[in-house]
């Protein structure tokens, strides 16, 4: 048996119950693999039902050009889909998705604009305003609109939820999901509650978002909205596919929270799964004493890693962000663990026979320059050796005209694996501030010595 083109994929994934990271909930919990989707996510699932719902009504004409503000994974269903089907992609994201979202929306074609996260929605510069203003302007467009387009929502009762209801044989008694456009767990859990009213719809919120609020008062508080790191879930305003007579309960997860259990999911269940994920079973863990030993959870993985490699699953990207232990040497413990030492540089203006004398002085081999007390670039033995070779009446000449790029600059939180990454033959050498704002300086004999205590 084979499939005509790749969308004939879509759906049919598989239900995984979950060990490890659940053996302190009494029960059964099942994971719905969206990832198996041919772009990796659930949103395949509304983005070719979106599609093809403009396409019977007439507003998606052949050679037609799709435009949608996406997070990355909407984003990739919509390129998949317009690939085959012959369209045009322009789609519009923040500045706070991860590069590797963006990259993939570019393999498939797709024209990708970066917009500012800390915005209003009606700011001009925002991602939904500068996807509406490109609708407009471009000849044969349509724009998807993922929240308020119920084509969203359709998909997934359509598909989703009797998916589901087949496979635990309709013994679910609780379906959790990530709240964003808010299709999945509308569609599915609209079709969950016809089949048995008695289900339980939990939806995963994030703070910063105003979906939890809105829900418990019927209040729309601004003052709920501010920058979050999660990505995939929550919003600043209130999305069409949004039901919430369908959702029982929102639950907040903090940034921290969801990006730690994003990681744990891999490591003790063998799945590689996106940060949504990562909140979803965070938000579950935090609710485990409301569920009984025969309960069945059904939860979603929303997305793959694959799209989080700089982030959530990046040990430098987590400490900079106070996510992490300091479990592996870091900047500050190799300063804290040395002789204290004063750093030495040289202004630009000086000679090139001054920092010849300051290295045999010192017995060092590599100074940082600076001018007007900013650190403007370095100056090594091998840069002395080589200008000289080539000119030696370069000795009365200044620092300025021989010096090389500067040492990367790290913070107190950079892993030993990073710093060791930036020591090679051009850079000898990282510079660090400490908590005081002093300059340090950590070469490679110090990160031997770190190692060797």
């Amino acid at each position: 048996m084979w499939y005509n083109n790749i969308l004939e994929t879509i759906g049919n994934t598989p239900l995984v119950k979950l060990n490890r990271i659940t053996k302190d909930i009494k029960a059964t919990v099942l994971a719905k693999i969206e990832t198996v989707n041919p772009g990796n996510s659930i949103k395949d699932r509304m983005a070719l039902q979106m599609i093809e719902d403009a396409e019977r009504e007439g507003l998606l004409k052949p050679g037609g050009t799709i435009i949608e503000g996406t997070s990355g994974n909407t984003g990739m269903g919509l390129a998949i889909a317009a690939v085959i089907k012959g369209y045009k992609c322009i789609f519009t994201t923040t500045d706070k998705q991860s590069k590797e979202k963006i990259d993939a929306l570019r393999a498939f074609g797709a024209e990708v604009i970066v917009c500012p996260t800390n915005v209003e929605p009606e700011d001009p510069r925002s991602y939904y305003s500068v996807s509406s203003r490109l609708q407009k302007e471009v000849p044969n467009s349509w724009k998807a609109n993922q929240y308020d387009n119920l084509s969203n929502s359709k998909a997934n009762y359509l598909k989703t939820g009797p998916e589901i209801w087949a496979q635990t044989e309709g013994k679910i008694t609780h379906f959790v999901a990530g709240v964003g456009t808010g299709g999945t767990i509308s569609g599915a859990g609209k079709y969950l509650k016809e089949k048995n009213p008695d289900i339980k719809i939990w939806g995963i919120d994030t703070y910063g978002s105003v979906f939890k609020k809105y829900k418990e008062t019927g209040l729309f508080d601004k003052d709920e909205i501010y920058p979050y790191i999660t990505e995939g879930i929550g919003e600043d305003f209130l999305p069409q596919n949004v039901d919430f007579a369908v959702v029982d309960h929102f639950e907040k997860v903090t940034d921290k929270d969801a990006a730690l259990m994003t990681r744990e999911i891999a490591r003790k269940e063998g799945i590689f799964a996106g940060n949504s994920t990562g909140a979803t079973i965070a938000g579950l863990l935090q609710m485990k004493d409301q569920l009984k030993e025969d309960d069945v959870v059904v939860i979603v993985v929303h997305d793959h890693g694959t799209r989080y490699l700089a982030k959530m699953y990046n040990e430098d990207w987590l400490r900079e962000r106070g996510f992490l232990k300091d479990e592996k040497l870091t900047a500050r413990a190799i300063l804290s663990g040395r002789e204290p030492q004063e750093i030495v540089t040289i202004d630009a203006d000086k000679t090139v026979l001054e920092a010849i004398n300051a290295i045999k002085i010192l017995n060092i081999s590599q100074i940082p320059v600076t001018q007007m007390s900013k650190v403007v670039g370095k100056i090594t033995e091998s840069d002395i050796l080589s200008s000289l070779l080539e000119n030696p009446s370069l000795k009365s000449a200044k620092v300025q005209d021989i010096m090389t790029k500067p040492f990367p600059f790290v913070d107190l939180n950079t892993s030993i694996d990073k710093i060791s990454s930036l020591i090679n033959k051009d850079n000898t050498a990282v510079l660090v501030e400490d908590d005081y704002g002093k300059l340090e300086i950590i070469t490679q004999f110090d990160i031997i010595s770190a190692m060797s205590v």
